[in-house]
């Protein structure tokens, strides 16, 4: 099992910048890849940027390429989401993913971080 924990949501300002953190707690060994994933209200979870654990390679979804980075702290089990540029539509509870496999796939999720950006 794997417990993860986001910080960095809050609010900013159209053009400003937050860096979100995932921790990871428990068996991260076994950590296939970690994703940010965000949804708005009334809109469905959406995945924002991936990568994996151990080779380091990334996906974006086409909305934030070249704003977003994802990166990552093997030593500390932390995932990072380094977001620039923010607009409004970037407004969202945004979710860390890990996706482990032992013999099968297992999914598991944090708890969220707001992220609020206004104009």
């Amino acid at each position: 099992q794997v417990q993860l924990v986001e910080s960095g949501g809050r609010a900013v300002q159209a053009g400003g910048s937050l860096r979100l953190s995932c921790d990871a707690s428990g068996r991260t060994d076994n950590i296939y890849t970690m994703d940010w994933f965000r949804q708005a209200p009334g809109k469905e979870r959406e995945s924002v940027a991936s990568m994996t654990w151990t080779g380091g390679m990334t996906y974006y979804r086409e909305s934030v390429r070249g704003r977003f980075t994802v990166s990552k702290d093997s030593g500390r089990n932390r995932l990072y989401l380094e977001m620039k540029s923010l607009n409004p539509e970037d407004t969202a509870v945004y979710y860390c993913n890990a996706k482990l496999i032992v013999g099968r796939l297992y999914d598991y999720w944090g708890q969220g971080t707001q992220v609020t950006v206004s104009s």
